[in-house]
């Protein structure tokens, strides 16, 4: 390799773009098949009676981790394609149609079972066949007709054309038959992907209404927390310095109430601080992935490599472990914690022991579907030595800088040593009320790019909006904190001190709303059925609606102590 190459050669590694000469060898590789409607209940390609071309010599397929989490199967399709170099109409196997074999394709025609392929990384669809109109007869595509652009050395698109319809039936040979035309594109290599992507859905004006509709939500609700709150709070503050100028007698006298009341516990630690300052401490690393990952998704564009979305939000997830450590660590710290090992052991583990758990119960299940969404064992290895030798190594490191840089509780106001008695209030100024309102409107923020998400994960649409998406997630935020800060104020003045967990959960009942959502969007949105894609959607759900519920939790808590420290630094405590 001389030195002039070196440049092309390693951007050919780093971003996966292949260069072909004349006649040189395009593999075609044959991934999964699987019924329409249940986008991730897949199989092996030759699951079914397929037969495989003669061409058997190949270079090995090295897949990512990504691709083993999300199911890839890649095999060997045996045609032989070469770099422009057209075939024509060539039957290159032979299915012996036995009644089994009938009977495997009937059932896959009767479900709408469609195949995916690659070439170059460009994904292709085809059906494997139809039925007619009154469902006695059924039909298998034999001929796949190909036809490849190219630009230059590059592919840059791909179609796929299926004929040669034979009716199914038993003890029958069926040919199989492919053709490959090349065709000069004007595609350019790094635009190959975009006739993927769905412009007119993503980029809708409903979408855009709705960016808009949240926006003017975050204005009106940042202007109204702000005037009542700078209203409210500074006649608070003209009254409590007017009791400052009161003697004795008069303020045993006068009608004490309000938040001031509760100073000397507002700052008491939470209930279960360990189990408060984990959640606190995961829902930290959560945001900071969630940005990253966005940030990244904007920059690169991440739908065009299988798996790299995964993949990427697994090392962002690890690498960032140190912030789970350092705001958890720092927070039980500050609650007086003694046990912190045990802490940043469940702070460390309380987000991968939830996704791998569900992960490994769905996993039982693909295992009895014999389905390609079964993890290999050595998958699940992998995960599991990033978990102990990356994340629980980074989270000790978070752990011990928090603790030494901000675990000293430096509160405005000292604590009591015995805890105040909690006043009875009215009915809706209850923590649980309140907890179950707190989500509805960070929910109405984000719902309408739910079903973007939704719909790009569980149908057949390619995400690329990240845009918007980053959009959302600071509308997100902002709507949170305004919220917990209104419900913790209303809380302390009714001299109520439980404010952490109350702000905690509040913006985390979020998740309940979003779970809530994803049962309206299966039944109503999709045509999803089975035992399997059943458990997969509503299980990975769960996982989303809780991790969306903790960051959500971990953002209010954040706003919500900042904003009662200022308010008790401001005022006058003897």
């Amino acid at each position: 390799v001389t030195m002039g190459r070196l440049p092309d050669l390693f951007a050919m590694i780093l971003f996966n773009k292949i260069w072909y000469q004349d006649k040189e060898e395009v593999v075609l590789w044959m991934n999964t098949v699987g019924p329409y409607h249940n986008r991730q209940e897949t199989y092996k390609y030759f699951s079914l009676p397929f037969c495989v071309g003669s061409k058997k010599s190949i270079s090995h397929y090295h897949e990512t981790l990504g691709e083993a989490l999300q199911g890839v199967e890649l095999e060997f399709s045996g045609l032989d394609i070469k770099f422009k170099d057209d075939v024509m109409q060539t039957t290159y196997c032979e299915i012996d149609l036995d009644k089994g074999r009938r009977d495997a394709f009937v059932y896959a025609i009767k479900n709408h079972y469609w195949y995916q392929m690659y070439i170059d990384d460009l994904p292709i669809w085809g059906i494997v066949g139809e039925a007619d109109e009154n469902g006695e007869d059924y039909y298998l595509w034999t001929y796949k007709k190909l036809e490849i652009g190219y630009n230059g050395n590059r592919i840059v698109d791909v179609n796929l054309t299926s004929e040669g319809k034979v009716k199914l039936v038993p003890n029958t040979k069926i040919q199989m038959s492919y053709s490959v035309k090349w065709k000069k594109s004007d595609v350019k290599f790094e635009d190959r992907f975009d006739k993927y992507l769905d412009p007119s859905f993503f980029q809708h004006r409903i979408h855009w209404f709705s960016i808009f509709n949240s926006f003017m939500m975050v204005i009106f609700l940042v202007g109204l927390v702000s005037m009542i709150l700078m209203r409210t709070l500074r006649k608070d503050y003209a009254r409590y310095s007017k009791e400052e100028e009161m003697d004795d007698m008069d303020r045993d006298l006068g009608d004490e109430y309000g938040w001031k009341q509760v100073h000397g516990d507002v700052f008491r630690p939470s209930s279960h601080p360990l189990i408060f300052s984990s959640l606190i401490g995961s829902g930290c690393q959560i945001f900071a992935v969630s940005l990253i990952v966005i940030v990244v998704a904007m920059i690169e564009d991440l739908y065009t490599e299988r798996g790299s979305m995964l993949s990427t939000a697994i090392f962002v997830y690890a690498a960032t472990s140190p912030v789970n450590g350092y705001f958890g660590g720092s927070l039980y710290a500050r609650q007086g914690g003694r046990r912190w090992i045990k802490q940043m052991f469940i702070g460390a583990f309380l987000i991968p022991a939830m996704v791998c758990g569900t992960a490994f119960f769905i996993n039982f299940i693909a295992i009895y579907y014999h389905a390609s969404r079964a993890i290999p064992f050595g998958t699940m290895v992998a995960v599991c030595c990033i978990c102990f030798f990356v994340i629980l190594p980074l989270n000790l490191v978070g752990t011990i800088l928090g603790r030494n840089l901000s675990g000293q509780p430096n509160f405005p106001c000292r604590v009591n040593a015995v805890p105040r008695p909690i006043p009875e209030k009215k009915w809706f100024m209850e923590p649980a009320v309140i907890v179950c309102l707190g989500g509805i409107l960070p929910f109405g923020s984000i719902f309408i790019e739910m079903y973007f998400i939704f719909t790009s994960f569980w149908a057949y649409k390619i995400y690329y909006v990240y845009g918007f998406m980053m959009l959302v997630l600071v509308i997100l935020c902002i709507v949170t904190v305004c919220v917990t800060i209104v419900c913790t104020y209303f809380l302390l003045n009714a001299e109520d001190y439980r404010w952490q967990w109350t702000s905690f959960l509040s913006a985390a009942s979020t998740a309940i709303y979003v779970y809530m959502y994803s049962f309206y969007y299966y039944f109503f949105k999709t045509k999803m059925y089975g035992l399997f894609q059943t458990s997969f959607y509503f299980g990975y759900m769960a996982v989303f609606s809780t991790a969306l519920g903790i960051m959500c939790g971990a953002i209010g808590y954040m706003g919500t102590s900042a904003f009662v420290r200022k308010i008790y630094t401001n005022v006058k405590i003897d």
